[in-house]
């Protein structure tokens, strides 16, 4: 049976919550490959409305088994909040939850120094969640982290705190000029937090490859999107993951030959959060008009989203890097009062034409889009059940994309909830 990976394919935020939650019908079992409660994926069920951080969208689908990879670093507060919020909704979770053992657990003194370093960095600030995930993922790569295992054995979590804390309490006083940490209050804190984690802990990537065996339906559920890829996105304004399809690999630990589909997810048109380059992007009065239309505000932060015209260089990016097999085209009906939509086509770089994205920053900054004008439907999209019934532009408009994309759309999203969605070719 089938695996598959979904990605974003423009800056994060194009949706990946509600198609992740439309796909798990179908699937067995969902895990999270990267990043941290810095996401936040959004699913409208009839009235109720979840907002996801950490655990896989497919947790609302009775039912189905959802993990956390290793590539994921985890706040246990902010994983024992979600699982509360979701057992008040009415979702369960027992026995459908697994965390890997392996995960990197972020502490108070990575969200301090996430907020005090963005501070001071002033007009260079990357627009971080300030939730600790990029100190935590330097902690992973100097292997001075913490892991949930490591947690779970409170010798081994006592002795790694204790350097952990000489050396960041000193990088906090002489470098920021902040309080030290107290080692006390973290010990007690994170100790209760590894008993009431300790039921979830488990080799994940052992169990996801026994479930390939057993020919189960696996979706890759990953965070943010390839323009925040820290290899491959608009560095260094992106996270600190691989929120790429490679990612999937190496945040649960299978191989990629048991990747058989990856399929982008992008929005009619372009929002991204935070600072950086952004060629697209509207002017203020059409920006809020479409952040009102579209509710173009963090799931995360609340912080208002930037927004602008469907960018086919970025897209193109994506679909290369991630290889993606087709894409899901999502908040269609956000553009339907408009009378005129542009898509950017190519860049203008000193007078020269550009169509492959440049993956130097200052390139990018130096950019000018240019556009092609489509013809708008001004027809609601809400209501529409199938791909025949959708006005004759918005087709053309969706044809439009596919062509400078390169790959097929096989999903359209025409609304918030779970029905407003179009599935024109089976992704599994």
């Amino acid at each position: 049976m089938p695996n598959l990976v979904l990605v974003g394919a423009q800056w994060g935020d194009e949706g990946k919550g509600k198609i992740i939650d439309v796909l798990t019908e179908k699937a067995d079992v969902v895990i999270r490959f990267q990043g941290g409660n810095n996401a936040g994926h959004t699913v409208k069920i009839g009235t109720e409305e979840f907002i996801l951080h950490l655990i896989p969208s497919g947790i609302l689908h009775k039912g189905k088994i959802c993990m956390i990879g290793n590539g994921v670093v985890v706040d246990p507060l902010a994983l024992l909040q979600e699982i509360e919020e979701l057992a008040t909704k009415g979702i369960s979770i027992d026995n459908n939850l697994f965390v890997s053992e392996t995960c990197h657990i972020i502490f108070p003194y990575h969200r301090k120094l996430d907020l005090v370093k963005e501070e001071k960095m002033g007009s260079l600030r990357i627009g971080t969640t300030g939730r600790g995930i990029g100190p935590a993922y330097m902690d992973k790569f100097s292997r001075v982290g913490i892991r949930l295992c490591d947690l779970l054995n409170k010798d081994v979590f006592k002795r790694k705190l204790e350097a952990n804390l000489e050396e960041k309490n000193l990088v906090l006083q002489k470098v920021y000029g902040e309080e030290p940490i107290s080692f006390d209050e973290i010990f007690e804190t994170y100790t209760d937090y590894a008993q009431k984690l300790r039921k979830y802990s488990a080799n994940t990537s052992l169990l996801l490859n026994r479930a390939i065996k057993e020919g189960k339906n696996i979706l890759f559920e990953g965070a943010q999107g390839t323009l925040l890829d820290v290899d491959f996105g608009t560095y260094p304004f992106v996270t600190s993951s691989n929120p790429t399809a490679g990612g999937a690999c190496t945040g649960t630990g299978v191989g990629p030959t048991s990747i058989d589909n990856v399929i982008g997810i992008a929005k009619a048109y372009t929002t991204r959060v935070g600072e950086g380059p952004f060629p697209t992007e509207f002017p203020e009065d059409l920006a809020a008009k479409i952040r009102k239309e579209g509710l173009e505000y963090g799931a995360t932060t609340q912080r208002p989203r930037r927004c602008g015209w469907f960018d086919a260089v970025i897209v193109r990016h994506a679909v290369s890097v991630n290889g993606c097999d087709s894409l899901a085209v999502t908040k269609m009906d956000v553009l339907d009062k408009l009378p005129v939509i542009k898509i950017c086509t190519g860049y203008k770089y000193k007078g020269e034409m550009i169509y492959d994205f440049p993956l130097n920053i200052d390139v990018l900054h130096e950019s000018e889009p240019v556009y092609e004008e489509c013809e708008g439907w001004q027809t609601s999209t809400n209501e529409v059940k199938r791909y025949e019934d959708l006005p004759v532009n918005a087709q053309k408009y969706l044809a439009r994309i596919e062509k400078l994309a390169g790959v097929k759309i096989k999903i359209i999203s025409v609304g918030a909830e779970r029905g407003e969605t179009l599935l024109l070719d089976s992704v599994f």
